[in-house]
């Protein structure tokens, strides 16, 4: 085993590599940009080197300073987490010819199944079953039109070298093929460098299910239990669960084998995940595999015991598997939900900004928390916004969403967005818990996904002003402090203007000796409230209400059942807004633009793509809000922009 470790990888994922490297005795040397100077990886390392500045290019894929810092640290060994260079056989090969143990498979194994065409060619061979489609290298969009037409719709695009919904489409029409292939080719070309193609049909019925494999350098292999990934947003997975459920048995040991027999024909070491389209009729096709650790790997590892980093270490060390098939036994089940930086409501559009305020879920035997963030940190533009997976076991599948549930609604952030409101409703949906599952699971319930909030927005804003009235500093030995009601012999009376729902509410509180009297425009409500650090107790119209509720500047954040409210104190002299004739058309999170399709006097109708948002390695097209004409453009091509500037302007439009 060695001594020195290289995690060439930022946040969650290497602080999860550390920890078991330390256990197991290894010293770790952490590597950071400028982006990750206060990074929560680098406290937790023996050591830390900069690498360059915050475009991943020029730092966590700079293979060359990764090598020279190996070689300057006296590392005996490189572990790539995922992402970034872990998929990469150049890199694999560099290590080797450094001296460096690469921890991850050869890097033939991976060039074999970088391409995802040559991976499916090989499969077939293999006796794996493949999803129909086009896998070959003629990529002339002639030729990709031609055989489109011949897979049938609804079809899926997907980049040979991708990953992570990079460079993906679905295409349900011939008439939307042209547009969807330009764009998913771009989207390819800029994440991966390759902009090459294959087409396959799409089964929107379909479940994701994976299986997790390993192989040592003595040909043994075998896999570790199946995990069902199907609930995904934008081709990404938002909940992953070990076992698969409702899965017979002989079609877990068909899978498991196909699997194992996948890696084998690739003379595979270390881990990998090897991915299926399940269909109800029982059957699977061979998706891809994955020449790396997972992100959802820690389900595997609740349900089975292990550390699969540790054997990562171990068979890059030259040991052996340190069980046999019949050895692994799989108890109870678990579920990962993915917590994200990004804008449920808008479509998942990714979000950056900082963790104003962060209180995690208390952990324990039931859940696991896996982060790379703490609170004062910022969500960056320049890598996946990935704040942190939370995983929890149980002996049945109801009882480990019921810790999920439960966890999320302990996990609060204030400051940038986050998709812990919609991770809460998914938890306890009826569908989830009935285990319903196939890839188009959020489509088909968004309405129940995305219900309003349960507290009206009138309640929001009387709890979220005795908030910010119990949560103003108070010298307690200033006569006219506090907020008791006694105000030169007359009851204390407060207005507060308040922006909530990207409207302005006037809010008036009155005390007595019974609490507060609010008015919020037409509804008057009664409050009590008493403050218990972050914890806002209240009784609101005679209904008792725990909710939390943080504050930073003139931001408030109220936290109400795994829902949170996002408010902003507005100064009193400022007129509301009346309405206009214009609209303005504002960035939606930060990025760079990557194509304005409009010009100043162009007349565009609702709906209608205005300019091309580049952020985070995908496209995101902006449309016109409603019809009119363009009065004003703020911005060029390559210009970057940050939230919320305003890009372009209509007239014509209503406000």
């Amino acid at each position: 085993m060695f001594t020195k470790l290289l995690v060439a990888n930022r946040g969650e994922i290497a602080c999860r590599i550390i920890r078991t490297a330390h256990r197991l005795g290894i010293a770790c040397v952490a590597v950071y940009s400028d982006a990750d100077r206060n990074a929560r990886h680098l406290a937790l390392a023996d050591e830390a080197w900069h690498l360059g500045p915050a475009p991943a290019t020029q730092s966590y894929l700079n293979q060359h300073r990764l090598l020279a810092i190996a070689r300057a640290s006296g590392a005996q060994a490189v572990h790539p987490g995922y992402g970034f260079l872990s998929e990469n056989a150049d890199f694999a090969r560099a290590c080797a010819a450094a001296g460096l143990v690469f921890v991850g498979p050869p890097a033939e194994a991976i060039a074999a199944m970088g391409s995802k065409s040559a991976a499916k060619a090989l499969m077939e061979t293999a006796g794996v079953p493949v999803v129909p489609g086009y896998h070959d290298p003629e990529q002339s969009p002639e030729r990709l039109r031609q055989e489109a037409g011949r897979c049938g719709f609804p079809l899926l695009l997907k980049a040979v070298a991708g990953g992570g919904g990079k460079g993906m489409r679905i295409v349900n029409h011939l008439a939307e093929f042209d547009e969807a292939l330009a764009a998913a080719r771009r989207e390819a070309r800029a994440a991966f460098g390759d902009d090459a193609m294959l087409l396959e049909r799409y089964l929107p019925r379909s479940r994701h299910v994976e299986v997790q494999v390993f192989c040592d350098q003595f040909g043994q292999g075998l896999y570790l239990a199946e995990r069902d990934c199907s609930v995904q947003r934008r081709h990404q997975k938002v909940l992953e669960e070990a076992p698969a459920p409702n899965l017979a048995p002989e079609t877990r040991v068909a899978m498991g084998e196909a699997a194992v027999r996948a890696a084998q024909a690739i003379d595979y070491q270390g881990a990998g995940t090897v991915e299926f389209l399940y269909q109800e009729d029982g059957r699977f096709y061979f998706m891809e595999m994955n020449t790396r650790l997972q992100v959802e790997h820690p389900v595997t590892e609740l349900v089975t015991g292990l550390d699969l980093v540790e054997w990562q270490l171990r068979v890059a060390a030259g040991e052996p598997l340190p069980l046999t098939q019949e050895q692994v036994i799989v108890r109870g089940h678990a579920v990962e939900a993915r917590v994200y930086a990004e804008d449920a409501d808008q479509g998942f559009l990714p979000a950056a900004g900082p963790l104003h305020y962060l209180r995690e879920p208390a952990t324990g035997p039931q859940v696991r928390l896996d982060t790379g963030v703490r609170e004062g940190d910022e969500v960056g533009i320049h890598y996946d916004p990935l704040v942190a997976k939370l995983i929890v076991w149980d002996h049945s599948r109801e009882l480990a969403l019921h810790w999920l549930a439960r966890a999320l609604a302990q996990y609060r952030i204030g400051g940038v967005r986050t998709n812990l409101r919609f991770l809460h409703a998914l938890a306890g949906s009826a569908p989830l818990l009935a285990a319903e599952l196939h890839t188009g699971f959020i489509e088909q319930h968004r309405a129940l996904l995305f219900a309003p909030p349960a507290l009206s927005p009138s309640r929001v804003l009387a709890l979220a002003a005795a908030g910010w009235l119990a949560l103003e500093p108070n010298d307690e030995s200033a006569p006219f402090a506090g907020h008791s009601g006694w105000w030169l012999n007359l009851p204390e009376r407060r207005q507060l203007e308040l922006e909530y729902g990207g409207e302005r509410h006037r809010v008036v509180l009155e005390a007595d000796a019974d609490g507060w009297r609010v008015e919020v425009g037409a509804h008057c409500h009664r409050l009590r409230t008493r403050l218990d650090g972050d914890r806002l107790q209240a009784e609101l119209d005679g209904e008792a209400l725990a909710c939390h509720c943080a504050r930073h500047a003139d931001q408030l954040w109220l936290f109400h059942r795994g829902e949170r409210h996002d408010l902003r104190l507005a100064p009193l002299e400022v007129a509301r807004h009346q309405g206009s004739h214009q609209a303005g058309l504002r960035a939606p999170m930060p990025g760079i633009i990557g194509q304005l399709r409009v010009a100043v006097g162009d007349t565009v109708v609702a709906g209608q793509t205005l300019l091309v948002l580049e952020a985070m390695k995908m496209e995101h097209p902006l449309r016109a809000p409603a019809a009119g004409r363009v009065a004003d453009i703020f911005c060029r091509a390559g210009d970057q922009v940050s939230e919320g500037d305003e890009l372009l302007r209509l007239e014509g439009a209503d406000g």
